[in-house]
């Protein structure tokens, strides 16, 4: 099969979506492989490496003219005319954002598989758990950037002080995203809330990161006097394929004192901070009655290197089967055919069908 890696050129992503170890195993099972030159460099990989490696280096075009795509983040506007019915693996997040992605992938029969709905036979998400590790942490270490006075925070630093805790983080959700925010806030110091919609978890996450954290029920007093009081406000709320919640209203955040952050790390899949609204790298932050929001949609990117490691070695085993047996591969793994969101002119995946409002483009896929 061929395969193409196009460079990203979502607002400065230097992720990239196969390694050169990727690529060798690829050339190694017979598959020719086609990169975008340049499309390694912001995570450290050159054209030279990709081509020891046995890769072709190609131009944009070249690069999506292939039977498997091969992506860190979704298709954008100026991509949609390389879109003719190929299978694309990358994260899509269709239900989070604009819906002129969706129609474009039914128009051309595009085949989507994306990393984000991809489960493990525990119904876990082995594609989506990377980046929301490195989301989870990074979270913590932007909020506490922006917390600063002379980056138009309230001047709270996040840590300890002499030993006293300085700083009070809230994050809602207990996830990937939230576990990492939470363990990166107390590694700090600070004064970390996790709210929950699970009571029976409580005594697991003090295990897993500290006696010190406090644990409430997402019930909605309970959330809102956490949100009130903290100075960081993390949101880490995830449904899978699905849009994000709105747990936090406006009204709460109108609550929270002058100079706090707030990190939505669900924005890709539209945010579960009712003021939240998608931002980039080149703008990250916008400041709402008196909060400072950072909702960047594509945060790993800010560290390429780390993103692009952690998650090509979680995708490379779905790649080379997908490469060794297109959409075949889907057959035998329900997990991995949950990944798939368009094919064949229909959305696949009902939550996204439904979000979008276009239940009436919802076809299951099966193997007929």
């Amino acid at each position: 099969m061929n395969v193409g890696v196009p460079r990203e050129i979502k607002d400065r992503e230097q992720r990239v979506g196969l390694t050169p170890t990727g690529a060798a195993a690829l050339t190694a099972r017979g598959h020719a492989v086609r990169v975008e030159s340049g499309a390694g460099d912001g995570s450290g990989f050159t054209n030279d490496d990709y081509l020891r490696a046995g890769a072709e280096i190609v131009d944009q075009t070249g690069a999506w003219r292939a039977d498997l795509v091969t992506k860190v983040k979704e298709p954008l506007a100026s991509e949609y005319p390389y879109l003719r019915g190929q299978i694309i693996f990358t994260y899509f997040h269709l239900a989070g954002v604009t819906p002129a992605l969706t129609h474009a992938l039914l128009e051309t029969k595009t085949s989507a598989v994306a990393y984000e709905t991809v489960t493990d036979a525990d119904g876990r998400l082995p594609l989506l758990a990377p980046m929301s590790a490195v989301a989870g942490t990074m979270a913590v270490t932007m909020g506490a950037y922006y917390l600063a006075q002379v980056n138009g925070g309230c001047g709270t630093l996040l840590g300890r002080v002499r030993g006293r805790e300085s700083g009070r983080v809230c994050v809602i959700g207990d996830g990937i995203v939230g576990r990492h925010a939470a363990a990166a806030a107390l590694g700090l110091g600070a004064r970390t809330t996790i709210a929950s919609r699970h009571a029976e978890r409580e005594a697991e996450l003090r295990r897993e990161l500290s006696d010190a954290l406090s644990f409430v029920l997402s019930a909605p007093q309970a959330l809102e006097d956490a949100v009130r009081d903290c100075d960081l406000l993390v949101g880490a709320v995830l449904s899978p394929g699905a849009k994000a919640p709105k747990v936090v209203t406006e009204a709460m955040v109108k609550r929270m004192h002058r100079g706090a952050v707030i990190v939505d790390v669900s924005i890709d899949q539209g945010g579960c901070i009712a003021t939240s609204r998608p931002t980039s790298h080149s703008s990250p932050v916008y400041v709402e009655h008196g909060v400072t929001h950072y909702c960047v949609t594509n945060m790993p990117g800010a560290y390429p290197r780390t993103a692009t490691i952690a998650l090509t070695d979680a995708t490379l085993p779905y790649t080379l089967r997908l490469a060794d047996a297109g959409l075949a591969a889907l057959h035998d793994d329900p997990g991995f055919a949950r990944g798939l969101n368009t094919h064949a002119g229909h959305i696949t995946h009902v939550s996204v069908a439904r979000d979008l409002d276009l239940m009436e483009h919802y076809r299951a896929y099966t193997t007929d």
